[in-house]
């Protein structure tokens, strides 16, 4: 069985993460699978690439709005670089031959890359499956965009499966969504997809000065600054042991600001923490954003946890900061309140929390075992090719247009 799965990248690293881990279990149900994971992120190399899996790296994208991307680092314009990422999808698509296509979020890509690699998938017999996170915004805006950009319509034409990555209790996509009746009798309930920490490899975040550790990470730190300053003047004079981890995509002047604010607290700072949930087990308290990755690891390890969820350009990670502050699995502490005694008071009482509660309650309230049901579905759905993929011409490839994507 060979698989190839998408994930757009232009913010963050949630899209590739998932795939990886899915990835991972496809390889691990089926020893004789391989996976190319087709990704744009600038830091895969801090990711974990499980056996049989391989990457190819796109030219980066940046997001500029909720529908609109642009080159990251190329001096090309968004339908250069677009147009190229779209030939590369679609020529590794013709040679790798893979009889399922994966795509996370987005049915047709980011502006509408994907379509010439499903019209090559789909003139050699394969089969495609879309893989959507349990949020994804606020409901009447997805189905807005949905309308304006014809998303079910796209779904039902050229998709076999639609997987959704959380638990019908928490949200209800193809109900609140408006998902039509054919879109509907694709979907599969996967639960949460975590990524399984790799063995540890002996680094530790234990502080020296005996204090709890609490870290306090952004994800890839492009807009997570506030997040983290915040979390620096709450551990003044505080006791734990404060450990900031700002992300690649920080700016510089702001990493060396939190660098040299943390470390005058006798805190630790890193740009980057390779594998950081292997470290989730030892660590006191979690302070993070509310990225559907970091959060579910966390749940995974029963670390308390302080949410600071992202409200713009999407409300996706404030509803699910919400939902699960509700299912007594977090803390939350909303970005308007972060300019107050809020943030502190959130993690002394995270640091009083129990493990074995939340444990218990994680049990009681989510299925995590999304990463391994996700691939049995996508085992089930990969048929033999009806037709092989004859090397030569692949099919059109997209012009200047732009669709929309969300």
């Amino acid at each position: 069985m060979r698989g190839l799965f998408y994930s757009h990248d232009g913010q963050g690293l949630g899209h590739v993460r998932r795939n990886l881990a899915i990835a991972d279990a496809v390889t691990q149900l089926n020893p004789r699978a391989s996976v190319l994971v087709v990704s744009s992120t600038d830091h895969i190399d801090s990711l974990v690439v499980p056996p049989r899996v391989d990457i190819l790296k796109l030219p980066g994208l940046r997001k500029l709005s909720n529908t609109s991307y642009g080159a990251r680092r190329l001096s090309l314009t968004a339908g250069e670089t677009l147009a190229m990422r779209s030939a590369l999808i679609a020529s590794a698509t013709q040679s790798f031959a893979p009889q399922v296509l994966l795509s996370d979020k987005h049915p047709h890509g980011a502006h509408g890359e994907l379509r010439a690699a499903l019209a090559v998938l789909r003139a050699a017999g394969g089969r495609a499956v879309l893989g959507l996170r349990d949020i994804l915004d606020d409901p009447a805006t997805v189905r807005a965009e949905w309308q304006a950009a014809g998303v079910l319509a796209a779904i039902a034409d050229d998709y076999d499966r639609v997987l959704v990555y959380g638990n019908r209790s928490v949200l209800d996509p193809p109900e609140v969504y408006g998902m039509t009746a054919p879109v509907r009798r694709m979907v599969r309930f996967c639960g949460y997809v975590a990524n399984t920490p790799p063995p540890h490899d002996g680094t530790s975040l234990h502080s020296s000065d005996g204090r709890p550790v609490v870290v306090a990470t952004a994800g890839g730190g492009e807009d997570g600054y506030a997040v983290l300053q915040a979390f620096v003047d709450a551990s003044r004079g505080a006791p734990w042991h404060p450990v900031v981890v700002s992300g690649s995509d920080a700016g510089v002047e702001e990493q060396q600001s939190l660098q040299r604010q943390v470390t005058q607290l006798g805190g630790t700072y890193h740009r980057l923490v390779r594998n950081l949930p292997v470290h989730f087990t030892d660590i006191a308290a979690l302070v993070c954003m509310g990225g559907y990755n970091t959060t579910t690891e966390a749940l995974c390890a029963a670390v308390p946890t302080v949410l600071v969820p992202r409200v713009e350009p999407r409300q996706e990670q404030l509803l699910r900061a919400r939902a699960f502050a509700r299912l007594g699995l977090v803390r939350t502490v909303e970005p308007a309140e972060l300019s107050g005694p809020a943030l502190s008071t959130a993690i002394h009482a995270a640091l009083g929390d129990s493990r074995t509660r939340i444990g218990r309650q994680v049990k009681r309230s989510l299925d995590v075992g999304g990463a391994e049901r996700a691939a049995a579905e996508l085992l089930a759905v990969a048929t033999p090719r009806r037709a092989g993929i004859r090397s030569g011409a692949g099919p059109e490839l997209p012009t200047e247009r732009v669709d929309v994507a969300v």
